[in-house]
């Protein structure tokens, strides 16, 4: 299975969105400031993510939920939790 998971950062409030075959590890180096992307931002929680049977499926549904319609998508699936924690 490969990942597409949404996270956001506890110190900044902003979200990262990335793809992975593992997702447990990569939210691991994530808060190890071990990623280059998101290096200095953590903690971080995830809030969201998605299965997907192969990689292509995955990096194109990554894609999309960066883009303006995917982010659309995000804060409408997660209304209630936005809600929550402001």
């Amino acid at each position: 299975m490969y990942y597409t998971y949404v996270q956001k950062s506890k110190r900044d409030g902003k979200w990262y969105t990335g793809c992975t075959g593992d997702l447990r590890k990569r939210f691991k180096l994530h808060n190890e400031n071990k990623i280059i992307s998101t290096k200095g931002r953590g903690p971080f929680a995830l809030i969201y993510y998605e299965a997907c049977a192969n990689r292509e499926d995955a990096f194109a549904r990554e894609k999309y939920l960066k883009s303006g319609m995917g982010k659309r998508y995000l804060k409408n699936r997660l209304k209630r939790f936005l809600s929550l924690t402001g």
